[in-house]
């Protein structure tokens, strides 16, 4: 009856339940009379007598075959949505090649001077060390800089599974701000941070809330793009206790009567945009639990809101 290759599965945990007594529960494909193979829950249960004994054993079988079929439905279109999202990444970062590249000569420009200044002042008949000493600390500072960068982008373009892990969501935003200050100043826009202190950290997978900010931040400096201005991103703690994370600008505004509408995919208002980054970005927060929306701005420009599930803070002894 049952498939062969669930049958050796199905027997173990058969004969585990016989020996220690336990409830009997497994999944495996069971061929019906036409010879068809379907998927079954089996469970099995004890009956036993006054001295706990067991005198026989219920089973039930309940056909299972089209909720497998909408699990398998379900993670075929999960890996889709991962497929999409991460060509969505390579493709933004491809864009955004040589302000990258700009941003990383700098650095290496810089710990390269640095380094021949070193030279020249251990070479001296009278070696200036401490000076030394405090040239060789900016080479340090440049190459992490540069090392930060190289980070970010090996985790947007890497592929790999959705794997959650408890983040900072202000070292993210950091981190963002370091891969997209050489954009935001090929535009005149000027990047600033309002990060709450001491915010509950979250569980969600790094390289999506990556994505979002990044998908955030350069829609707002696209909107400035011909004025120039300011693009702030905060975090604070929300009402309700999420973490709830802001990205503002001052440029040209939402789209008339179209703000539900931006969220949808294919909908874009660039030329050359392909609708995409919002829609993935929504489907990224809701996935950990969170919710995205945007606001018209009192004056000029938009915000984009998101919020994600902060960790309960257990208090200290004496709080």
């Amino acid at each position: 009856m049952v498939h062969p290759d669930d049958l050796e599965t199905h027997v173990k945990k058969w004969q585990s339940s016989m020996g220690s007594g336990e409830p009997f529960e497994n999944e495996a494909r069971h061929r019906s009379c036409s010879g068809e193979y379907r998927w079954f829950l089996v469970r099995g249960v004890p009956l036993r007598d006054e001295h706990g004994q067991i005198l026989k054993w219920y089973g039930t079988l309940t056909d299972i075959e089209d909720r497998k079929h909408a699990e398998e439905e379900r993670q075929r279109l999960h890996r889709l949505q991962s497929d999409l999202a991460h060509i969505n990444r390579v493709s933004t970062m491809g864009e955004l090649a040589a302000s990258i590249a700009h941003d990383l000569k700098q650095p290496i420009a810089a710990a390269i001077l640095s380094a021949n200044t070193v030279i020249r002042l251990l070479e001296r008949d009278q070696p200036n060390v401490e000076r030394a000493c405090r040239v060789t600390t900016r080479i340090i500072e440049d190459v992490r800089r540069a090392s930060e960068i190289i980070d970010g982008l090996q985790s947007l373009y890497k592929k790999s599974p959705p794997q959650r892990e408890r983040v900072d969501v202000n070292d993210i935003i950091s981190q963002m701000v370091v891969l997209l200050r050489s954009e935001a100043s090929r535009y005149a826009v000027s990047l600033r941070t309002q990060l709450g202190a001491d915010l509950p950290k979250t569980t969600a997978d790094r390289v999506q809330l990556q994505q979002v900010l990044m998908n955030l931040m350069l829609n707002g400096i696209e909107a400035m793009k011909e004025t120039g201005g300011r693009l702030t991103v905060k975090s604070q703690l929300g009402e309700q206790g999420q973490l709830l994370i802001s990205v503002s600008d001052n440029g040209i505004g939402l789209p008339d009567d179209e703000t539900d509408q931006i969220f949808n995919s294919f909908f874009t208002t660039k030329p050359q945009g392909s609708g995409m980054g919002l829609a993935i970005s929504r489907s990224i927060i809701e996935a950990h639990d969170g919710r995205l929306w945007a606001t018209a701005n009192d004056g000029r420009g938009a915000s984009f809101h998101f919020t994600l599930p902060g960790e309960a803070v257990t208090p200290s002894p004496g709080d």
